[in-house]
């Protein structure tokens, strides 16, 4: 529960601030959502396939460079269960923004952190299903196979991802949305905007998939450094206050 404290902080007690940082630091990071190009990502979403309500880490555009111009196909807003906060901080608190982007160990702990995520993508131009997904397919795979751990079982999984796309069109305006929970599932929902639906499309019980898909994101390769940049400056600020409260 989050509560909106009617005082300014300097006339607080001691004893005040030591138990309400996270409170009061919570209640500034919901009040800043963002836009990327026309699409508005809110500072809170309750995604399906969870009962938890997520804050707005970052987001950016996800393009590519083709002759010579940057061509931006979608906006990428990545989401965090509030645990997050004081998860990341044991390790990262007290770091820069320009320490937390350039530092590969930040994304992965984001990745492989033991709170829930969702990603919400957001056409800018128009995909198909076929296109969307054997591009993600093509990246989770890359990464497995970086990391020595592709297998059959794999290969059965992405079969099963493409098949939830492969009647999908995603004019522009349109959502895939990824809630990624740390205890193994990976619910896919489909959205006609930028809204959030109640309840997904599908459900694979992939721990695995669940994480190469926001490591394909946001990972050391990750599409969108945009977004990369924007989860590292809120989160540095996030950790960084939230450590002065305590203090």
């Amino acid at each position: 529960m989050f509560y909106k404290l009617a005082v300014n902080p300097t006339y607080l007690s001691p004893l005040i601030v030591i138990h309400l940082p996270i409170i009061h630091t919570m209640a500034n990071l919901h009040s800043t959502g963002l836009q990327v190009e026309s699409i508005d990502f809110p500072p809170s979403v309750k995604p399906p396939g969870t009962t938890n309500t997520f804050f707005l880490g970052g987001a950016g555009v996800r393009g590519i460079e083709i002759q010579g111009n940057f061509v931006k196909f979608t906006g990428i807003g990545v989401y965090l269960e509030d645990k997050a906060i004081s998860s990341l901080a044991v390790k990262w608190k007290g770091k820069s923004a320009e320490e937390l982007t350039a530092s590969v160990d930040f994304y992965r702990d984001i990745v492989t952190g033991p709170f829930e995520k969702f990603t919400q993508v957001t056409m800018i131009l128009p995909l198909t299903g076929n296109q969307y997904s054997e591009k993600v397919s093509e990246n989770c795979v890359a990464v497995w196979k970086s990391l020595g751990i592709y297998t059959e079982a794999d290969a059965k999984t992405i079969d099963k991802f493409l098949e939830i796309f492969k009647d999908q069109n995603f004019p522009p305006g349109s959502s895939i949305l990824f809630t990624i929970s740390p205890v193994g599932s990976l619910t896919i929902s489909f959205s006609k905007d930028s809204s959030i639906p109640e309840a997904g499309n599908a459900v694979l019980e992939s721990e695995k998939l669940g994480k190469a898909i926001i490591e394909s994101m946001i990972g050391k390769h990750g599409v969108s450094p945009e977004a990369k940049q924007s989860l590292a400056s809120r989160l540095s600020d996030l950790m960084n206050r939230s450590d002065e409260k305590a203090n």
